[in-house]
C-alpha cells in the first residue's frame, strides 16, 4: 500500500522529479490533443466544458474534478499515496502551460492527426514513468478500483463506466468531444502496453492478470 507521507525522505527527492517528468509528458498529452482541435481526450471533454462554464482555465478545471474524484474514492476508503495528490496538484498546471505554448489548429487535417498523434505517444510514456514510481495511484484509477471493490462490477466495468460518464457529462455541457476523442481512446490502452515493455516494467502485465 502506498502512503502518503513517504519513509524515504531522499529517495522521495528522486521519485519527485522523476514522477513530475511523468506528469509533464501526461499533461503535454492532454493539452496538444486539445490543440489538435478534433476532440479533446476523455476527461478534458468535461474539464474544458467546466472552464468554459465557470471561467477558469482547463487545467485549473483538471484539478476540481481530479479533487471531486479523489473525494469519491477516498468515501469508499480507498487507499491513496503522495502520487494521487501529488497528481491532482501537478497536471493541471503543467496542462494551462503547455496550453500556453503549443498553437490551436483548425483546418489542417494532416497537421492535427500528428498532434494526435503525438499525445498518444506522450500520454503512453508519462503514464508509464510516473506509474513506475509506485507512490500510489491517480484519482480516477482510485475510484476505479474503489468501485471495482466495493460492487459487483469488475475493473475493466468500473473503469468503461467511469469514462463514459466523464465524457458524456463534458459533451452535454459542450466539451469537445470529437474524431480525436474516439481515436485517442482506442489507441492510449495499447500505447500504455508499448511504453511499459519499453521500459522493461512488468507492472502492466500484473496488473492485466487481475483484470
Amino acid at each position: 500500500m502506498s502512503k502518503i507521507f513517504p519513509s524515504n525522505k531522499s529517495r522521495f527527492v528522486k521519485d519527485f522529479f522523476v514522477i513530475q517528468l511523468g506528469f509533464s509528458l501526461f499533461a503535454f498529452a492532454i493539452a496538444i490533443v486539445i490543440r489538435a482541435n478534433i476532440g479533446a481526450t476523455s476527461w478534458a471533454v468535461l474539464e474544458v466544458a467546466l472552464a468554459e462554464i465557470f471561467g477558469i482555465t482547463p487545467g485549473t478545471g483538471a484539478v476540481v474534478v481530479g479533487a471531486i474524484v479523489l473525494l469519491l474514492a477516498l468515501l469508499l476508503r480507498e487507499p491513496i499515496g503522495w502520487g494521487t495528490v501529488a497528481n491532482i496538484l501537478s497536471i493541471g498546471p503543467w496542462e494551462d502551460f503547455y496550453l500556453w505554448v503549443i498553437p490551436e489548429l483548425s483546418n489542417n487535417f494532416g497537421i492535427q492527426i500528428i498532434y494526435l498523434c503525438v499525445g498518444i505517444v506522450s500520454m503512453s510514456i508519462g503514464s508509464a514513468i510516473y506509474i513506475g514510481v509506485n507512490a500510489g495511484a491517480g484519482p480516477r484509477d482510485s475510484l476505479m478500483m474503489a468501485i471495482a471493490r466495493t460492487t459487483p462490477l469488475d475493473v475493466r466495468a468500473s473503469r468503461a463506466i467511469i469514462e463514459i460518464s466523464a465524457v458524456l457529462s463534458g459533451w452535454v455541457l459542450g466539451g469537445p468531444l470529437g474524431l480525436g476523442t474516439v481515436l485517442f481512446a482506442i489507441c492510449i490502452g495499447p500505447g500504455v502496453q508499448i511504453a511499459f515493455r519499453i521500459f522493461n516494467m512488468d507492472t502492466y502485465s500484473k496488473s492485466d492478470k487481475k483484470l
